[in-house]
């Protein structure tokens, strides 16, 4: 974990992601980059909108560069190496970009999640990048001065697909000498499966991994959608950290599609975090 973004809009739950980014980064010896986007709607600007010259979009960028130092004057920065970059363009895009430019290995991004016609109308940057991200994403949803993990659930299908998800996800809990319970859903109707079946399926899944299957350490929750599942079971668990792979795409040609990452993220009051299966 060598460099970790961090995207802020100068909220409570950016500035709260910002201070677990702090923490890990001390933990690993990590860089810190810390990106603003302003995004600057094409109606006011015209054609212009994404050039800097423009002088409306220059005042923008000046107002935003001086509250950017004013919000980075944090005293768990102290020591931690960080980098800040203010950029202009659409919001997800330019996250993306960040990944790739500066070789991020996690985002951490701040929530606060929404529910019902609210979550429809607003949408969510947050949930985008977690569609879409290459690289894990971490979304925090509340302050946590002590990013203390001690019990992670790795929700899954155990499809053979998910081995490098879960060894991610191990890697991670790892850190924080933290045990991890492997989670499956299981539905009624045509998606229902015999705790049998499932335990067989996961004892495929340990196998590939070379981790043995020890019944303290699977749980089977049935539930009515996989999001109810996991979420309920998280409680169950008492887990801190949800820990799931997600395709990156939306639809329902997966168990584990991309929208059911979106909503878990969305409506977890945990902090989550997703791993992009490889195509």
């Amino acid at each position: 974990m060598k460099t970790i973004l961090v995207p802020v809009d100068f909220s409570k739950p950016s500035e709260n992601a910002l201070q677990v980014a702090a923490q890990l980064a001390k933990k690993n010896n990590s860089k810190i980059v810390i990106l603003h986007v302003v995004e600057l709607a094409e109606s006011l600007f015209g054609t212009d909108q994404f050039n800097v010259d423009n002088q409306e979009v220059m005042f923008f960028l000046k107002m935003a560069k001086k509250r950017f130092t004013k919000f980075l004057e944090k005293p768990y920065l102290e020591g931690v190496d960080v980098e800040d970059q203010v950029e202009i363009g659409p919001t997800s895009f330019m996250i993306n970009k960040s990944v790739e430019e500066n070789k991020v290995d996690l985002v951490i991004m701040g929530s606060v999640g929404a529910s019902g016609l609210k979550e429809v109308l607003i949408g969510s940057n947050t949930e985008k990048i977690v569609r879409k991200s290459e690289v894990p994403v971490l979304v925090v949803k509340k302050e946590m001065k002590d990013f203390a993990i001690n019990n992670v659930i790795f929700a899954s299908n155990f499809e053979l697909e998910n081995l490098k998800p879960f060894e991610k996800a191990k890697e991670f809990a790892k850190q924080f000498d933290a045990k991890m319970k492997l989670l499956y859903v299981n539905l009624p109707g045509n998606q229902f499966y015999s705790t049998e079946e499932i335990r067989e399926q996961m004892r495929a899944f340990l196998h590939k991994v070379e981790v043995p299957y020890a019944q303290e350490n699977v749980m089977i929750y049935n539930d009515y959608t996989i999001e109810l599942g996991v979420l309920n079971g998280a409680k169950d668990a008492k887990a801190d950290l949800i820990a799931m792979p997600t395709h990156g795409r939306r639809g329902i040609s997966h168990f584990f599609n991309g929208s059911i990452g979106e909503d878990v993220v969305n409506h977890s009051t945990l902090p989550v975090i997703t791993f992009k299966i490889d195509k």
